[in-house]
């Protein structure tokens, strides 16, 4: 496993050499790396779904005893495939997007650095490894949104993202070592067991105050949610990888990894509920403010990076079911949704959805990939998202404090869901199209290919519910520290969660209407 996690290092030297040497074939060149990678962990899911788990061990620092442990558990195998199989269609992506670019191969090595780093987090089982791994995502995610550093904004806004997750990955440094000293281990393995003794331990507040700082720095919660929509500045390809699917979900696997640890105490499900219900509500009002594409797509990640915060303070397996859910839903909508949004600018100079319309008959491709997105994301039936937003309103109605204020503001979030959803994924392609984008047309397969499948991904997992759960299911069970039975499906009867499902369906179509 520890080659798995620097497969992704040893192709940083050698990308700038393949880019110049393959030419237009180089992001297929690049892409075999996660590709390969996808495959690996691919052949080690059917060990993760019969409870067996992964587990690799190296030697460290053996005289302090250390060792560089990996644990390919549930919610890492999760994790991990996500990582690797969006970033094939990333590293697709960007040699198409950057063609002619004398800067591609630079990328190329940037990405590969930010996919270890991202692999090295989900897979550490030494919280020292751990804490490694979370510093290299910051660092790699400097040199990805600052890519563009000839631009003030963009050093800017790279300075910006750095310090904030930087700082807060201090924080987290300190609790995790708290927590190896109240837990006598390094081990997060180990840890599981000692949970009890943890809890009471006197140290625990100042270890958990820690660590959910770190959490929420890198998850953009608030009051640190200011640095996501800046990292926008990052070029297409980076927004699609690092602020959908993978590093700013990496607060929020901390958080999921450490709930059998740390969780079931009133402070985490205050702190860490309270804090996502926040983010989750001002993230979704701040989008429906916007009028840049990516600008939109970039706080409505805040506000469902938000909502599966809160889902993972509340602290019950429902709750942790519509966690696991929610994030494979938005990983597969918001990556093709990113996108898509790139390949319209790219192919039309345009971001402004007030500046866009009726391209689905110039880029059909991608006009039916972002609506095939935006239907997930909106919550329609027989999307994969649609079976997420009803686990988060089943979730919300048996919440065990404030239900009633929980149930509305998810009410209220994912009605503008529905809206922003239905705006950024067919207002560029309805309506009448302005005389400035004539000239728009299709681009390469490589612009269109990974938001089409993954949108299809998120109908697919719909269609066939228990192709989801297949997945979903040992990442549940790890977070909830116990076995679950999960088997999603589309129709559960004339429910108040139906109830509130079509009351958002309704409102944001609405909403979309009125814009």
């Amino acid at each position: 496993m520890l080659t798995a996690v620097l497969a992704g290092l040893a192709l940083v030297p050698f990308a700038p050499a393949l880019d110049r040497l393959t030419g237009r074939a180089a992001g297929w060149v690049c892409a075999a790396v996660p590709a390969g990678l996808f495959v690996y962990f691919v052949s080690l899911a059917p060990a993760v779904i019969r409870g067996q788990g992964v587990v690799s061990v190296t030697p460290w620092v053996p005289s302090l005893g250390l060792v560089l442990s990996f644990h390919l558990d549930g919610l890492s195998l999760l994790f991990a495939l996500l990582i690797t199989g969006i970033g094939t269609f990333i590293f697709l992506y960007a040699g198409a997007y950057l063609t002619g670019d004398p800067r591609r191969g630079r990328l190329f090595a940037f990405l590969a650095f930010f996919m270890s780093a991202m692999l090295g987090t989900v897979l550490a089982d030494n919280v020292l490894a751990l804490f490694v791994f979370w510093e290299l995502t910051s660092i790699s995610s400097y040199l990805l949104i600052g890519f563009d550093h000839e631009r003030a904004a963009a050093r800017a806004a790279a300075l910006q993202a750095l310090l904030v997750t930087g700082l807060g990955g201090l924080a987290m440094l300190a609790g995790v070592l708290l927590l190896a000293r109240a837990g006598g281990t390094y081990e997060l393995s180990e840890l599981v067991g000692r949970s009890g003794a943890i809890v009471i331990d006197p140290r625990y507040e100042i270890c958990l105050g820690l660590i959910l700082l770190g959490a929420f720095t890198k998850s953009a919660q608030w009051p640190f949610s200011f640095w996501l929509p800046g990292a926008m500045e990052a070029p297409s390809p980076v927004s699609a990888y690092l602020h959908s699917s993978t590093m700013v979900k990496a607060g929020v696997y901390l958080v999921a990894r450490m709930t059998p640890i740390l969780g079931g105490t009133a402070i985490w499900t205050g702190v860490v509920s309270t804090v996502g219900l926040l983010t989750m509500i001002v993230g979704a009002v701040l989008a429906a403010r916007q009028t840049d594409l990516k600008r939109i797509l970039a706080y409505s990640t805040v506000s469902a990076l938000g909502t599966m915060m809160w889902l993972l303070g509340t602290g019950t397996v429902l709750s942790a079911t519509a966690a696991m859910s929610f994030l494979l839903g938005h990983a597969f909508y918001k990556a093709a949704l990113f996108l898509a949004a790139g390949t319209v600018a790219h192919e039309t100079g345009e971001r402004e959805f007030g500046r866009l319309g009726g391209l689905r008959s110039l880029m059909p491709m991608t006009a039916t990939a972002a609506m095939l997105a935006a239907l997930s994301m909106a919550g329609f039936p027989p999307m994969l998202g649609f079976i997420g937003k009803e686990l988060v309103f089943d979730a919300a109605l048996h919440a065990p404090a404030f239900m009633p204020v929980v149930a509305i503001v998810a009410l209220v979030t994912m009605t503008l869901f529905v809206a922003l959803g239905l705006l950024v994924g067919f207002s560029p392609f309805w309506g009448t199209r302005p005389e400035t984008l004539r000239r728009a047309r299709e681009g390469p397969p490589e612009l269109w290919l990974g938001a089409l499948l993954l949108s299809a991904c998120g109908l697919l997992a719909g269609l066939v519910p228990a192709a989801a759960g297949w997945i979903l299911q040992p990442a549940i069970a790890a977070v909830t520290g116990t076995t679950v039975q999960f088997a999603p499906g589309l129709w559960h009867g004339f429910t108040p969660t139906l109830l509130f499902s079509a009351l958002a369906l309704m409102g944001g179509t609405w909403l979309y209407r009125r814009c």
